[in-house]
């Protein structure tokens, strides 16, 4: 059986074939793709195939999807062309026969009103009509998303957003990744859609945790989503990705980032990573360097 996994060269695509590997998949049974194979050398030194994908280059999708059995589609980070570009992947996989398509969507993806959820809905939409075999992850908020602000909450004793009391119930992207690992491997899943999170938390809580393990007084700072928008373009963000994040927090207060689902902990077979520990690791790296 042949595991095509897409994005392979980013964050979650890599830890998914790492996952699939650590797990005994022969790396012969492994097909990384990415629009920079430069970024997967190591990965071919081991065995593992490695070929060029670029969904927005549909020319370069059938070869790089020939003899797959089962492809994961990781979304996309373009904002605007998430949609295009999955639609692009899954032609080109039913083209190239593959039996079985996992993709990587959002929470709630279904009902939530937050732009970076129209996309998600979309594709979801156009895969099951599509008539592919598939299993859809609904991938929670990643808990990446505030541990990598911990320089700048640091420096600044603050946590910014507009989530109100909103719930967030994210995820670190290695459990994340591990449930995909498990799909891929196991029988039993087809037609399954999982809602994949954490044990949830509002980000004045989120603010606590920082002050617990950094021994310093963090607070959590909410604020009009234009001012959040206005202040993550300030600090370098690009404007549609400011936009994007600072609405994505105005449907984490509505309750769109939120779920009270366990099927992320029944996939990986082990309790999910916390808020604390996430924020307990990014400190110990922090600290390392």
């Amino acid at each position: 059986m042949s595991m095509v996994i897409t994005g392979a060269s980013g964050h979650l695509g890599r830890l998914i074939v790492d996952q699939l590997l650590a797990a005994g998949t022969p790396p012969e049974q492994i097909v990384a793709t990415g629009r920079d194979t430069g970024k997967l050398a190591d990965l071919a030194q081991n065995g593992v195939n490695v070929r060029r994908a670029d969904f927005a280059d549909p020319g370069t999708l059938d070869e790089a999807f020939a003899g797959g059995d089962t492809m994961l589609l990781v979304s996309t980070t373009t904002v605007g062309e998430r949609f295009d570009n999955a639609r692009n992947a899954i032609d080109a996989a039913r083209r190239a026969g593959v039996s079985r398509i996992v993709y990587t969507s959002t929470l709630n993806a279904s009902t939530a009103q937050m732009m970076l959820a129209d996309a998600h809905r979309r594709t979801e939409e156009y895969l099951r009509e599509s008539g592919s075999p598939f299993v859809i992850l609904r991938n929670g908020w990643y808990l990446e998303n505030y541990t990598d602000q911990l320089p700048m909450i640091t420096q600044y004793h603050a946590l910014l957003g507009s989530a109100q009391d909103g719930r967030v119930s994210a995820a670190g992207r290695r459990d994340l990744a591990a449930a995909a690992a498990a799909v891929l491997t196991q029988d039993g899943h087809l037609g399954a859609t999982y809602e994949l999170g954490g044990t949830p938390f509002t980000l004045t809580e989120l603010a606590a945790t920082f002050s617990d393990v950094l021994g310093i007084p963090i607070d959590y700072r909410d604020m009009p989503v234009a001012d959040y928008t206005a202040t993550l373009t300030g600090a370098g963000l690009p404007a549609e990705m400011a936009t994007a994040v600072a609405d994505a927090d105005a449907g984490l207060a509505r309750g769109e980032l939120f779920t009270d689902s366990d099927d992320l902990v029944k996939l990986i077979g082990r309790p999910a990573i916390t808020a604390y520990e996430a924020v307990r690791n990014a400190a110990d790296v922090e600290d390392a360097q």
